[in-house]
């Protein structure tokens, strides 16, 4: 704990501090959780005269930047993952090991059969990660030549979709008569995707939703977001499991001196329209919310809509020319239904964000904006176009003229790039996933996130990506989208602020802010770019409190 009435005086190689009128800084002065003055030891002088104070020299050799803000992840998706064994395409740093890259079909099911033999007789086995442009085509004859008896659960990378083998179809008793005529379920195959995943869920809930397990996989998300730096999170659509086992797990796990960071909790606008008899009591439910609020569990007036399907799927919706293949996306919410809860949250006051990942999303949404805008005029009304996977420039430009703004996952360009070029819609689209620099020229408000787990939940990693724009197999992609060091650690600080609604307390180190820092061993503006990511995270500051980082295990 900290005292609340004495000033600590932490003295710093250099404070990064994302404030223009001081961009940096040799001290910041701490008053329990709040930040007192920013500067020099002799600017702040007039302080230490007054008051009880301090020097505290823990930090004289780190490099100290506001604390890092990912304005969308799941934690109750990730709670949902990491218990789960990861065979991925790419390397995944966690806390506890690496998971190494499995790049193809032979080596998918190699690994598949070494966990399968690894587990008791007949305890069920989830793996998440499986990506058919490196894995091949999975069907449940494929997995049940891994077992037949074994419930085998392959998760895609997307988490948009999984494949069932025949015991774990057996297992959650889901039969052709129950499930052979909804739609996205492709029984045959054992696949399941988009809303057919949602009824797959609905039967895994009491393996995956399991109490312990649940909480277990919280505390792991708590490490991870941990040791990526970060001091604050948004849970970008509470409510898309079990409503009230989320929040009262997030308050078991997430609301303790343990955890280093607070949750901004946005309410599932559709999962809230889903449980509740009518439009009036979703909005009156969601309304309520912030009457739980905690110190570290925050609800505010945002809320999460979906259009189109998963970028990792290639069933994001796309203009013309569309995928190479022909094949065609799929809508979470299809464009009526869509425009009908815009409106309604409209309407209501609330901050929308809409989750959109091929450019037909995001001309549908910003469509609907525009009429939103037509019936309704709002100013400073928060809008955000979530994901942001591919886009048009023209797009860019309506964004800044509607006042909206954009939360990107620029990872998909690092991960996905290459390997759509060839086998999704060509170089060119390919190349411009995430067109960052645009925004950022056109005025736009714009932040990175991870959607962890869709990428890490790294800031420094997405900014390493948003300023080199390298993919997976060595290319610069759209050079002209770079962005620069500055601008990438906006979009991790004080942009991400902005999205989350934060911005009057987090996001940059100046007198009244909470005392969020992150640690760093090097400067972000100072190092190559290629280096970014490589930047050692020391621990974090939350709200005046120490919280050092743990050595990464190998």
């Amino acid at each position: 704990m900290t005292d609340s009435t004495r000033i600590v005086v932490y003295p710093a190689r250099r404070i990064v501090t994302m404030n223009r009128a001081l961009p940096t800084a040799d001290a910041v002065a701490v008053r329990g959780d709040q930040i007192v003055e920013v500067g020099t030891l002799e600017s702040m002088q007039p302080w230490l005269d007054a008051h009880p104070h301090s020097i505290d020299d823990r930090f004289r050799d780190a490099v100290l930047t506001p604390g890092f803000i990912d304005p969308h992840l799941h934690p109750a998706m990730a709670a949902v993952l990491l218990p789960m064994e990861f065979i991925t395409a790419m390397e995944w740093k966690l806390p506890w090991g690496r998971v190494t890259p499995t790049l193809t079909a032979d080596a998918f099911d190699t690994r598949l059969m070494e966990l399968h033999r690894g587990r008791a007789a007949g305890e069920p086995l989830l793996v998440w990660g499986y990506h058919q442009l490196w894995h091949g085509a999975m069907a449940r004859q494929r997995i049940n030549a891994i077992d037949p008896v074994r419930p085998i659960v392959v998760w895609h990378r997307s988490f948009h979709e999984l494949y069932l083998n025949d015991a774990a179809l057996d297992w959650l008793e889901i039969t052709e008569a129950e499930a052979g005529n909804r739609k996205h379920i492709d029984l045959a195959k054992g696949h399941f995707f988009e809303t057919g995943l949602g009824y797959a869920i609905n039967r895994l809930n009491p393996h995956i939703l399991a109490p312990s397990r649940f909480r277990g996989g919280l505390h792991r998300l708590r490490a991870v977001a941990h040791a990526g730096g970060h001091t604050t999170i948004g849970d970008m659509a509470v409510g898309i499991f079990d409503f009230d086992l989320e929040w009262s797990s997030f308050l078991e796990c997430l609301n303790d001196e343990q955890t280093p960071f607070r949750t901004e909790l946005i309410a599932s606008g559709l999962a809230a329209l889903g449980a509740k008899q009518s439009n009036e009591a979703a909005l009156e439910f969601i309304r309520a919310l912030p009457e739980r609020n905690t110190d570290r569990l925050r609800f505010s007036d945002h809320v999460k809509l979906f259009a189109d399907g998963a970028m990792f799927s290639q069933l994001a919706q796309m203009q013309p020319p569309g995928y190479i293949d022909g094949h065609h996306g799929e809508w979470l919410s299809p464009p009526d239904l869509l425009e009908e809860q815009v409106r309604l949250y409209w309407n209501a006051g609330f901050k929308i964000h809409v989750h959109c990942c091929g450019d037909l999303a995001v001309e549908l949404t910003l469509d609907i904006l525009e009429k939103m805008q037509w019936e309704r005029p709002r100013f400073n009304h928060g809008f955000t176009i979530e994901h942001f996977g591919f886009s048009t420039s023209e797009q860019v430009q309506r964004i800044a003229r509607l006042g909206a703004n954009v939360s990107a996952n620029v990872y998909y360009l690092h991960e996905l790039s290459a390997i759509y070029a060839r086998q999704g819609i060509g170089f060119e689209r390919a190349s411009q996933i995430a067109r960052l620099k645009s925004c950022f020229d056109a005025g736009v408000t714009t932040a990175l996130h991870s959607d962890f787990t869709m990428a890490p939940a790294e800031p420094l990693n997405s900014a390493w990506v948003a300023v080199n724009r390298i993919n997976a197999e060595g290319e610069v992609m759209a050079e002209p989208e770079c962005l620069t060091p500055y601008e990438a650690l906006a979009a991790i600080t004080i942009n991400a602020a902005w999205v989350l609604g934060r911005e009057s307390d987090v996001g940059s180190i100046r007198a009244g802010k909470k005392a969020d820092f992150a640690i760093l061993e090097a400067d972000p503006l100072e190092v190559p770019p290629e280096q970014l990511k490589d930047i050692r995270i020391l621990g974090t500051m939350f709200e005046g409190t120490h919280y050092p980082t743990q050595p990464a295990e190998s």
